[in-house]
């Protein structure tokens, strides 16, 4: 699906070592720290790693030893990349980290990487990830005038996007890819190349394959809020939708949950779906909110 190879740069890796700051603890105090699970990652639309530094000190601070790995591609413009090429790329990289975790990692994915992450967990066969914790993502779809909308189309609204998103030009740019018109469903289903085929709307023959891989996670956690101002509608970041009336349908009755088309449902039914919603924050203060950190994503990383 993806095209042709990539050039991966190495990811920098945002540490305290994990062997030597335990047995330092040691020392020092006399009581032995238990390592914790390697976290990877994945910025948003027109970010890179530097957006995550604060939220690297606040795991690096709670969970001492920690090894955080922001990944360090498709970084600012590159983002607006197709969805398709960005998981090809990331997927090398993330392949080598969870290899190299043989008691599991946990993935953090902000925005338009929570789409990248859910490509990523449903075609890797064998990843080994613990929680995936998705951060104010459009998991469900986007749909509204928002300053990076307007940023990128800059001659077009919500209600006309869809005549450039839906072919083989608009596909060229991420944004597109899970641009989800609720008075266009057949435009969508058969113009979006990404998200109808990510969320099972659309079938497909690796749809048995990609819900498998999928429920190899042990928990699932969705955060967002109503005061987001660029996640439209907001509870897209936790499976909620448009109908074609502009009515939020929430998860529960999303026709993807009821048909469990990649074991969303079954992930829900397992216990293993928690939702964290968070008033009064604005979307690119998500990962830099301590407040955020320590009641949805904290006690998730051990």
């Amino acid at each position: 699906m993806g095209p042709g190879r990539e050039m991966t740069k190495t990811p920098p890796i945002i540490r305290g070592s994990p062997v030597l700051l335990p047995l330092l603890l040691v020392v020092l105090t006399g009581v032995y720290i238990d390592g914790y699970k390697p976290v990877i990652i994945m910025h948003g639309i027109f970010d890179s790693p530097k957006q995550f530094k604060t939220m690297s000190l606040f795991i690096s601070k709670v969970h001492p030893g920690t090894e955080v790995t922001v990944i360090d591609l498709y970084n600012n413009l590159d983002s607006l990349k197709p969805l398709w090429k960005q998981v090809q790329g990331i997927r090398k990289v993330f392949d080598s980290i969870v290899q190299k975790a043989p008691d599991g990692v946990h993935l953090l994915c902000f925005s338009q990487g929570g789409l990248i992450c859910r490509a990523l967990l449903s075609m890797a066969p064998n990843h080994n990830v613990d929680t995936f914790i998705s951060l104010s993502s459009p998991l469900a779809g986007q749909y509204g005038d928002t300053e990076y909308l307007r940023w990128v189309f800059p001659n077009w609204i919500k209600t006309t996007l869809f005549h450039i998103c839906y072919n083989r030009v608009g596909q060229k740019v991420s944004i597109c890819d899970y641009w989800n018109d609720p008075h266009h469903r057949y435009r969508y289903l058969q113009g979006n190349s990404f998200l109808p085929k990510l969320n099972g709307d659309s079938l497909h023959d690796d749809m048995k394959e990609w819900r498998k891989n999928f429920l190899r996670i042990k928990k699932l956690v969705l955060i967002g809020g109503p005061d987001d101002g660029v996640i439209t509608p907001w509870q897209s970041s936790q499976f909620g939708f448009y109908d074609s009336n502009e009515n939020i349908v929430e998860m529960r009755n999303q026709e993807f949950y009821k048909n469990d088309t990649f074991g969303l449902k079954t992930l829900d039914a397992r216990g293993d779906v928690s939702t964290c919603v968070h008033s009064g924050v604005k979307h690119t203060s998500w990962h830099s909110n301590d407040t955020v950190f320590r009641s949805c994503i904290e006690k998730w990383l051990t």
